[in-house]
């Protein structure tokens, strides 16, 4: 499956739920996230038909996002049903980690390959301030938890450019990663209502003649473009037509959104 401008498709992003149970700086909005209602989200069912009409098409690779989606009840059967689809060559999962501790040998059991942990800092006291009231040390533990289990771990750190405290911490977060066997990336601290662009020095986000990524919402929306206001409503009576739509429709570079925030998304 190929877009408009030759790119290969390859990615899918699936964001299970728009809730998190942390409420950090940089992703949720000022007024606070308005949260879907149950009845809005789409069931677990659907999402995995999707997976599988993405997987018919070329889909090679998914991720589990949120919100945080460990709190989406049934994610570990979900993410079961997503490993067995003909095609997925690779699974992951992009959480907080708060909540990884308890489920991480159930997901790596269940077919999970990797989780991608947001962690900032190693200082609880500047970690509880970032996420307004999180914990350090459940973050952690869900670390290594997962290592224990034998998942690929890699740690994402968001860096203000302009912040040499935020350098600083990175750096310690970069040589705890390596310490215990797992990777790290920065990721560019920035605004999706922005004009997007890549800068030396960040891992994320990519350039967009890289990119190979669609993106699943909560709410059965796809998105051709995280920096953009394109989005294409899932027809589960033709999920191909809707997916080759949205490829259809991914614009050649990232612009900005200012509909949605990073947290609704799942970046």
């Amino acid at each position: 499956m190929r877009d408009s401008f030759d790119r290969p498709i390859r990615y899918m992003r699936i964001s299970v739920t728009d809730r998190c149970n942390l409420r950090c700086a940089y992703c949720a909005p000022r007024g606070g996230l308005g949260s879907l209602r149950e009845d809005e989200l789409l069931s677990l069912e659907s999402i995995a038909r999707i997976a599988r009409a993405g997987a018919a098409l070329g889909i090679e690779k998914l991720r589990l996002t949120g919100g945080e989606p460990l709190v989406r009840g049934g994610i570990v059967g979900l993410a079961r049903e997503l490993a067995l689809i003909p095609g997925v060559t690779s699974l992951g999962m992009t959480t907080n980690g708060t909540l990884l501790a308890p489920l991480a040998a159930d997901l790596k059991e269940a077919g999970l390959d990797s989780v991608n942990v947001s962690l900032d800092t190693l200082d609880p006291d500047r970690y509880k301030i970032i996420t307004n009231g999180g914990s350090l040390a459940d973050v952690l533990a869900g670390l290594d938890a997962a290592l224990e289990a034998g998942l690929e771990v890699k740690l994402n750190i968001v860096v203000a450019e302009d912040d040499p405290d935020d350098g600083a911490e990175a750096a310690a977060v970069e040589a705890y990663a390596r310490a215990r066997g797992a990777s790290s990336q920065r990721i560019r601290r920035y605004d999706l209502a922005r004009t997007k662009r890549s800068d030396p020095g960040f891992d994320r986000p990519p350039p967009c003649e890289l990119c190979d990524r669609i993106r699943l919402l909560a709410d059965g929306r796809l998105m051709a473009c995280l920096h953009s206001e394109v989005f294409v409503k899932v027809d589960l009576g033709n999920i191909e037509e809707s997916l080759l739509e949205c490829v259809a429709r991914k614009p050649p570079r990232g612009a900005s959104c200012a509909l949605l925030s990073v947290g609704q998304i799942g970046g």
